[in-house]
C-alpha cells in the first residue's frame, strides 16, 4: 500500500468533518476521490498528507509502510508531493524558479541546484507544456498557465506519491487531457497518484475511485466496476448516468422526468 489510513476523524470546532475513515491506497495506481460539495474530499486528502494544522485530527496514517508522523520532514517531502487548491506562490518569481522550489527536499541546506535538479525542472516544465515561459514572472500568466506551472512544481519533486486537490482548475479540455496522459505516465513508471476531482468523467479514467458523502466513504472500488458506477450515480442523486462512449466510461447529465428542464 502507498497509503494506509485508519480511524481518520477530523473536527473543526463542534463539527465533525470526517467520521473515523479507513482507507488503503494501492501503490502504482491512480485513485480519484469524488463526491458532492462538502463531502470531506479535500479534508481527507490533507489528512493523508499530514497538512491539517487548524483542526483536531485523530488519524493513524502510514506512507509507504512508515508512520507518517515519525518521518522526518525532508524525507516526507521527497516521498510525497502535494498540489493543493488555490496554491500561493510569489508573483515576482520566474516560472523556472517556482518549479525549482519542488527540488528543495533533494538539496542540501543552502546548496545551489545541481544537474539533476535542472534536468528534473526541465522535464516537469516540458511535461506541462510550460517550458516556453520559463523566464516569465508568474504574475504575467493566466489562471490556467499558473496551474500548469504549479503542477510542474509538484512533478519536479519526483516523489513516489502525488496528492492533488482539484488539479484541473482553470485548465481547458486539451490541457485536462494532457494532465491525464501525464498521470498515466507517472503511474506507468511506478508512482502513485491520488486526486480529488470535480470532473467526474475524468475521475472515471482513474484505476480506482473513492466516493464520499457526509464525511464518510460510501464506496471504494475499480472505476470499471458496475458497483462503482451505481454508487456514483446514487451519491449524485441519480442526476448523472455512467455510460461507455468510445470504450471510455463517462458521466452524462441526467434529469428525472419531473426535473427535466423545459425545452
Amino acid at each position: 500500500m502507498a497509503i494506509r489510513a485508519r480511524h481518520v476523524t477530523v473536527r473543526a470546532g463542534d463539527a465533525e468533518i470526517l467520521h473515523g475513515i479507513d482507507l488503503d491506497i494501492s501503490a502504482a495506481r491512480w485513485t480519484s476521490i469524488v463526491g458532492p460539495n462538502g463531502a470531506g474530499k479535500s479534508t481527507l486528502l490533507k489528512a493523508m498528507a499530514g497538512l491539517l494544522k487548524h483542526a483536531k485530527v485523530e488519524a493513524d496514517v502510514e506512507l509507504l509502510g512508515q508512520p507518517l508522523h515519525r518521518m522526518a520532514a525532508r524525507e516526507r517531502a521527497r516521498r510525497l508531493s502535494w498540489l493543493g487548491q488555490n496554491e500561493v506562490a510569489m508573483e515576482e518569481l520566474q516560472v523556472h524558479d517556482v518549479v525549482m522550489l519542488g527540488r528543495l527536499p533533494h538539496q542540501a541546506w543552502l546548496a545551489p541546484p545541481d544537474k539533476a535538479d535542472f534536468e528534473a525542472v526541465e522535464q516537469a516544465l516540458r511535461a506541462t507544456q510550460a517550458w516556453p515561459w520559463r523566464a516569465r514572472p508568474l504574475s504575467q500568466l493566466s489562471g490556467g498557465e499558473r496551474q500548469r506551472v504549479l503542477l510542474a512544481r509538484a512533478l519536479a519533486v519526483q516523489a513516489d506519491v502525488l496528492l492533488m486537490d482539484e488539479p484541473l482548475a482553470n485548465l481547458d479540455p486539451p490541457h485536462q487531457t494532457d494532465w491525464v496522459h501525464t498521470v498515466r505516465e507517472l503511474v506507468g513508471a511506478g508512482s502513485t497518484v491520488v486526486s480529488v476531482l470535480h470532473e467526474v468523467s475524468i475521475a472515471l479514467q482513474a484505476d480506482d475511485m473513492v466516493i464520499m458523502a457526509d464525511g464518510r466513504i460510501q464506496h471504494h472500488g475499480p472505476c470499471s466496476d458496475a458497483a462503482t458506477h451505481a454508487a456514483l450515480e446514487q451519491v449524485f442523486e441519480h442526476r448523472i448516468r455512467v455510460r461507455q462512449v468510445d470504450d471510455v466510461w463517462v458521466a452524462l447529465p441526467h434529469w428525472p422526468a419531473r426535473q427535466h428542464p423545459s425545452r
